[in-house]
């Protein structure tokens, strides 16, 4: 398979489908007690999309190099929200993209969790102590070749964040009952010389304008996690 050339401008390319006929996630289930309940017994169910396309880079197979991400759930008095950063643009991998706090895993790191955890204490200055980890999702293997582990905790308030300005170019929160509402959810389509892919979108309007562009690997753990929570 020929892998896909790197997206640069993904907010250019075309809407095909949405996913309005999907009911949205109850609220009664976006709830802390409901999604500790729902991490601890889990149901049964299958995420949508497990890896994405581009990991065979010019015909050489490539082993993916292990992360985790935090998926942050903030205990906000209006609803839950999720709290993800926009990437700076020199970085080498999804620059100015964005995503959720995380990153490689590093030798001293004994599970995924420690990786998360120590990776959004570094990038945001999220202290561990405001996590309360409540479970994981299904590793979701990137384009670019990392196998990230999305690890979710809720977040209490009150808590200070600082961001790494070398990684991190913005902090910001989304409530969770838009991205768990398929309304929202938006697969475009980009096509180059031989082939095509498909990614999910999730834009979200910025306050004052314009809007946060979330897609590719982000969009879609998000998506999975949309599944795990309706099944």
């Amino acid at each position: 398979m020929v892998a896909s050339p790197l997206i640069s401008h993904p907010e250019h390319l075309p809407v095909i489908a949405t996913r309005e006929g999907e009911p949205p996630v109850p609220a009664e289930r976006l709830l802390p007690t409901a999604l500790r309940d729902r991490f601890a017994n889990p149901p049964e169910w299958q995420p949508e999309i497990a890896a994405e396309h581009g990991l065979a880079r010019l015909g050489q197979a490539v082993l993916p190099r292990q992360a985790a991400v935090l998926v942050p759930l903030v205990e906000r008095g209006e609803g839950l929200t999720v709290l993800l950063t926009r990437r700076t643009a020199h970085l080498s991998a999804h620059a100015g993209q964005i995503s959720f706090p995380g990153g490689s895993r590093e030798p001293e790191d004994p599970n995924p969790v420690a990786t998360a955890l120590r990776e959004t204490r570094e990038e945001i200055g999220l202290k561990t102590e405001h996590v309360e980890v409540i479970g994981t999702l299904p590793d979701y293997v990137t384009g670019t070749g990392f196998r990230i582990a999305p690890v979710v905790g809720l977040v209490a308030p009150p808590f200070a964040l600082q961001a790494d300005r070398q990684e991190v170019d913005e902090i910001f929160e989304v409530p969770l009952h838009f991205l768990m509402n398929p309304n929202n959810h938006q697969v475009r389509l980009f096509k180059w010389l031989v082939g095509e892919r498909h990614f999910y979108a999730m834009p979200y309007p910025r306050p004052g304008g314009g809007e946060f562009f979330i897609w590719g690997a982000t969009a879609a753990m998000l998506r999975n996690f949309y599944h795990f929570l309706s099944a």
